[in-house]
């Protein structure tokens, strides 16, 4: 039976070949065409340029995007950034050939007030596709220039690859203004093929033969530590402190990238170098998706602050990117600036840029510059400020955000790579028991207590959830009525966060298996849509409120459905009731609208942003749910302290101790643990897992110095072997011996391992290596049934083992999803 959070990252064989492959069958592509072009003098025609661009959407955007996907899960931070970048600049480059196949010539439209009747026709012409690229090929010409420098920490074949990939989009964008730049990038490209090709047969036969059997791989061109060395100073001076996870590979440098290409390509049509954002919308579309990617595999290593900051950063470029497409395409700026004075909802994202900057001083420097220049980014988008001196200030703002996270996409790729601090970002402005504390007494301030009620407690994508209604709710806010270019220019802050924003949020839901799960963000994602196509496109597709019969039904049916969800709320906490009633009141406003009842605007907006759990307080409960055991019945079958309190490992030690059997932590997956001085206690853990009694057992030391000071009969082979695998997930099996006792296995000598040989595991948790340190060697196996899957929460080694033991180390989710592997070394130097 296989476990429903999938595979451990070892189990995924080489998602680098398909990566390459990607690069390769793209580069080749664009070679054929480029010396086509060159030799004959004639541009690729309309249909070729479709099919071009849908080969590179669908091979180097799609089959990329799949490479990046795995490399993620193989914990690859390298491959899983790559690839999803060159993911990204393929399909933008496809949509790019497919827009200018479709709108050729450089002529501007501007589309007037009015319904359906007056939208472009199909092939209006707009500016040059190919030339309004030139931003975005900039952008990825940095980006590329740093990940072939990184990849150099790592092999040298990925350097060359990427790094011709970076000389090729220079050329091609010197191509846009002069054909003879042409022949160059051909043959950048045939090189891109040759490395390419080279590199996916190598990452396969080391795949099909688990070893190098052809070099590049294995040996990059200079060891990552020679960039720096890890900082030494205090978790004040690294920012706050990680917990290790291998699931997953880093995503910050994924969404530091996002973050750089979407202000550059921003910055060239603010200071006037692009006069339409047909194409920019589409290239900062495809790279706000990958953000959205980043903020998804933040929410699978369990950080909050990164889930909402890419998810923010992903929503406010694709809103800034469709608001100024609808600005330059449709309506023109003279007609927009009276239009614009009416909205509201940059305010929203000035006001959630502001709490992430104060959320992120207790992180680094660079963390805290990085929203400082977002702070003056959405100070500058607020439509108050007229276009004339907005657009220029947007421009430098953009261009700050692209330098800073330019560096910052280097540092962290870098840092997450060497696994420590090689590239300087900064030391904590304040520390996080001290952010605290102030968030402490902001709660204490408005409760006039330190005790959090319960139903409080706030979930990963709660933050997201409460941001994408606040956006969607404060764009809605009109200034006046019956202006359609305020309407036009509302809908992507409306329907974005709203509705799109909100289906990203269900998804997370969905993984997270919550209560309430994803039918409160799909319920309001569909309110929004509804709301944004009729209330503000309604003039644009001939639906007004004299024959909206169907919003009207849908918009009763809601209400009667929001009646239960805000009876649901009142039992979660004040903050989600007030929402869920807001809600009801926008929807009587919705439906009197439909019924032509409404003789003016009503919308309200509503913001909240949740940061960590229990920080900011939301309220406690209106109703309260009983449980069904009798008062002063322990809920739970045995003691479970948590992992980080000192008096946890205290409580689980001393049980251990007195010959107990408890769920604890390890760095793969939670294990039974007994004390190795108590063989009645190891007896125990038979009968608990019903586990055959010819399976020997484990023990588990903290350190290999202990191992030394036992002088076990160990050869300098086997020490080498020893220090490079631990501490790590590697069980060694070595031969048995009254040594053991030295080691402090005592009476339980005869009940680990087997006559002849013994399992010895230094395992990489702080958390296991200190309680070891309180109780010495441990006898360990994994907390399952035996034959069933083994246990990756806390949670399930309660609800599997709990009535059968006398505690559990409560520690979260584990970092990997199967046991440690096992390395026979009892033959070694044979």
């Amino acid at each position: 039976m296989a476990s429903v959070e999938g595979f451990a990252a070892v189990f995924y064989s080489e998602p680098g070949v398909l990566g390459l492959l990607g690069n390769v069958v793209s580069a080749f592509l664009l070679c054929l065409q480029n010396f086509t072009t060159a030799t004959t003098g004639l541009g690729p025609r309309a249909a070729e340029q479709v099919l071009a661009g849908v080969h590179l959407i669908l091979i180097g955007g799609f089959v990329q995007l799949l490479a990046g996907f795995l490399a993620f899960r193989k914990y690859d931070h390298l491959g899983g950034a790559a690839f999803l970048t060159f993911s990204a600049l393929w399909s933008s480059f496809g949509i790019t050939r497919v827009l200018s196949a479709t709108y050729p010539t450089p002529e501007n439209t501007t589309l007037p007030f009015g319904n359906s009747s007056q939208l472009p026709a199909t092939g209006t012409a707009l500016p040059s596709s190919s030339q309004s690229a030139v931003a975005g090929l900039v952008a990825y010409i940095a980006i590329s220039f740093i990940l072939s420098f990184c990849s150099a920490t790592v092999n040298y074949i990925m350097p060359f690859i990427f790094g011709a990939i970076a000389l090729a989009l220079s050329f091609e964008a010197v191509a846009l203004f002069g054909e003879w730049a042409l022949v160059v990038s051909a043959v950048l490209e045939l090189g891109i093929v040759l490395c390419g090709l080279y590199g996916a047969v190598a990452l396969l036969l080391k795949g099909i033969t688990q070893r190098y059997v052809l070099p590049g791989f294995g040996h990059p061109l200079f060891n990552v530590l020679l960039l720096g060395s890890a900082q030494k100073s205090s978790s004040k001076a690294l920012g706050e402190e990680k917990k290790k996870n291998t699931k997953y590979a880093e995503p910050m440098a994924l969404g530091n990238i996002c973050d750089t290409a979407s202000p550059f390509i921003f910055a060239f049509y603010f200071f006037g170098y692009v006069k339409n954002f047909c194409v920019g919308a589409a290239w900062i579309s495809i790279i706000s998706s990958c953000q959205l990617l980043s903020s998804f595999y933040s929410y699978l290593r369990g950080d909050g602050y990164h889930t909402t900051k890419f998810g923010v950063h992903g929503l406010l470029w694709l809103v800034m990117s469709w608001e100024e497409f609808v600005l330059s395409t449709f309506l023109g700026l003279p007609a927009a600036q009276d239009s614009r004075l009416g909205m509201f909802g940059a305010w929203f994202f000035l006001a959630t840029s502001c709490l992430l900057f104060v959320l992120s001083t207790h992180k680094d420097t660079l963390e805290m510059l990085q929203n400082a220049s977002f702070i003056l980014l959405t100070s500058a988008f607020i439509h108050q400020i007229p276009l004339a001196g907005a657009r220029p200030f947007l421009g430098a703002a953009c261009s700050l955000c692209t330098a800073l996270s330019l560096y910052a996409s280097f540092a962290s790729l870098i840092n997450s790579i060497g696994e420590k601090v090689l590239i300087p970002v900064g030391p904590q402005a304040v520390s996080s028991s001290a952010l605290q504390a102030v968030l402490g007494a902001v709660r204490t301030c408005l409760w006039k207590s330190r005790d959090v009620p319960s139903g409080t407690s706030a979930a990963v994508p709660d933050a997201l959830f409460y941001i994408c209604n606040g956006l969607a709710a404060a764009a809605a806010v009109q200034g006046s009525v019956g202006d359609p270019g305020r309407q036009q220019l509302s809908i992507p802050a409306v329907l974005i966060p709203g509705a799109l924003g909100q289906l990203f949020v269900c998804r997370l839901q969905v993984r997270g298996g919550k209560r309430f799960g994803s039918v409160l963000p799909f319920c309001y994602a569909a309110f929004w849509g509804a709301w944004t196509w009729l209330r503000l496109a309604g003039h644009l597709l001939d639906i007004t409120a004299g024959n909206a019969e169907g919003f009207t039904a849908g918009s009763v049916a809601f209400l009667v459905l929001n009646a239960f969800l805000i009876l649901l709320a009142s039992s979660f906490n004040l903050v989600l009731l007030c929402l869920t009633l807001v809600m009801e009141l926008l929807t009587v406003c919705f439906l009197l609208f439909t019924l032509e009842k409404l003789p003016l605007p009503f919308e309200t907006s509503l913001a909240n942003c949740v940061f960590g759990k229990d920080l900011l307080l939301m309220g406690p409960p209106l109703l309260t749910v009983q449980s069904s055991k009798k008062d002063g019945e322990d809920p739970l079958p045995c003691v479970c302290p948590k992992s980080h309190l000192t008096s946890g490992l205290r409580t689980i030690a001393e049980l251990l101790n007195t010959g107990a059997v408890c769920g604890v932590p390890t760095d793969t997956v939670y294990a039974l643990a007994a004390s190795c001085r108590h063989p009645e206690a190891i007896e125990k853990v038979y009968r608990i897992k019903d586990r055959p009694q010819e399976k020997p057992i484990c023990i588990f030391i903290s350190n290999l110095e202990q191992l030394r000071a036992a002088s076990p009969p160990i050869s300098p082979l086997l020490w080498e072997f020893m220090e490079n695998v631990y501490p790590g997930g590697i069980g060694c099996i070595i031969r048995k011996g009254e040594w053991l006792k030295k080691l402090g296995v005592g009476a339980g000598y005869s009940r680990v391992g087997t006559q002849d040989s013994i399992m010895i595991r230094v395992p990489d948790l702080t958390v296991l290596v200190h309680l070891i340190d309180m109780t010495g060697p441990l006898a360990i196996t994994s907390a399952n049934p035996s034959g069933e899957v083994d246990s990756t929460h806390h949670d399930m080694v309660i609800s599997r083992l709990g009535h059968k033991l006398e505690g559990v180390l409560c520690d979260g989710e584990s970092d990997e999803v199967v046991a440690s592997t096992v390395v026979n070394c009892t033959k070694i130097d044979e």
